[in-house]
């Protein structure tokens, strides 16, 4: 096996379990990470998340906000199901448990590398200038979406048009031609001219519908679209509960078309380049995204 291929196995294997939340933050559940990195048993990866969990309180920084214990049911016999804890990482977390695993685990020497370099691509993003972030949040949504599509394919949904449709009547408690006459904005425009909190909106609403899908094997056209017009509803439903403004009434912001022409004359600085070059944002075709 050559190097190449060892090392872009992990690479694929942490972006497969990663998670977003309703925020658009990226986050990974322990008991699907700490089998990547070699800990078979859940007593010795407790063990070093909390050697992690303590390096992360040593630097000062708020330990909930980084490994969020939750907790999960799983069936344990035939009619037997019982609860067993998880954590929800973030992406610091997960860094913090590469740095203080078992040093001599190879899948532990490849963690530390990729979080690395995701933790400095965080720190990088979030200096970038709003119109910056707009283009790599459409860009995730564009990348997400085809996923999901796929996806759907998988679970043999032929009627796309409806499938699509019905994610955005639970989003947005209309369907799309209504949002598009309601923001005054033209066909298939809605994801070009919304802004960074919407795309989060709706890259959540994609990504766990694409999970769902998966998750609960659903097939055909009623049932696909079902769930993604359910978990459309539940993005919503929590939209309202944290009192955030509902996306229908969100402003619609300048074409992102527009702002990647804009960038591009006026010279991306540095900080700027260096982030988009390696998310491959340059490469991306805005044009093609759904």
């Amino acid at each position: 096996m050559n190097n190449k291929t060892i090392l872009s196995a992990p690479h694929k294997n942490f972006e497969g379990i990663k998670k977003i939340d309703e925020n658009g933050v990226e986050y990974w559940e322990a008991r699907e990470l700490l089998p990547l990195l070699g800990y078979k048993k859940w007593e010795k990866a407790e063990d070093v998340i909390a050697r992690a969990a303590r390096a992360c309180i040593n630097s000062s920084q708020d330990v909930d906000n980084h490994f969020h214990q939750t907790g999960k049911m799983v069936q344990i016999g035939s009619d037997t199901v019982r609860r067993i804890k998880d954590y929800k990482l973030d992406r610091y977390a997960c860094y913090l448990i590469a740095q203080n695993g078992d040093s001599k685990k190879t899948e532990i020497a490849l963690a530390q590398t990729y979080f690395a370099v995701q933790t400095r691509k965080q720190e990088i993003f979030e200096q970038l200038p709003d119109t910056s972030k707009r283009l790599f949040v459409r860009g995730q949504v564009c990348d997400h979406n085809k996923k999901l599509f796929r996806t759907a394919k998988q679970a043999g949904v032929t009627q796309f048009g409806l499938f699509n449709d019905a994610g955005y009547r639970g989003l947005y408690g209309m369907p799309l031609s209504e949002i598009e006459r309601e923001k005054g904005i033209k066909k298939r425009e809605l994801l070009d001219r919304a802004g960074s909190t919407e795309l989060a909106a709706n890259l959540f609403r994609i990504t766990q519908t694409d999970e769902k899908l998966k998750k609960d094997k659903i097939q055909g056209d009623s049932s696909a679209s079902q769930t993604h017009f359910m978990v459309g509803e539940k993005v919503r439903k929590t939209i309202k509960e944290i009192g955030g403004t509902m996306p229908e009434n969100l402003p619609t912001e300048k074409q992102i078309k527009e702002i990647k022409k804009e960038v591009k004359q006026a010279g991306s600085t540095p900080l700027v380049n260096i982030f988009l070059s390696s998310t491959n944002l340059k490469q991306r075709s805005l044009k093609k995204m759904p």
